[in-house]
C-alpha cells in the first residue's frame, strides 16, 4: 500500500494514500471533538471533510477552541 507523509501540527505522520481529512480526523481521535481544521493554511469547514483528500506533504494544522470568560 503506498502511503504519504504529512505534517499534523508540525509533526510528521505517515497515512495511507487516498485517505480522506475526515478519515484522518477519525484515525487520530478528532471526530468527535469541536476543532478547527486548515490545510496547507487553508481553513476546511466541516462540511468539506470527507471530500478533502490528503497528499503527500500536506500540513494540517488542528486548533480546539480555548474557553474562557
Amino acid at each position: 500500500m503506498n502511503e504519504i507523509t504529512l505534517r499534523l501540527n508540525d509533526e510528521p505522520v505517515r497515512l495511507p494514500a487516498g485517505t480522506s481529512l475526515a478519515d484522518a480526523l477519525q484515525a487520530w481521535h478528532y471526530a468527535d471533538r469541536r476543532v478547527a481544521v486548515a490545510v496547507n493554511g487553508e481553513f476546511v469547514p466541516r462540511s468539506g471533510y470527507a471530500e478533502q483528500l490528503l497528499r503527500d506533504d500536506d500540513r494540517i494544522d488542528i486548533v480546539a477552541p480555548v474557553g474562557g470568560g
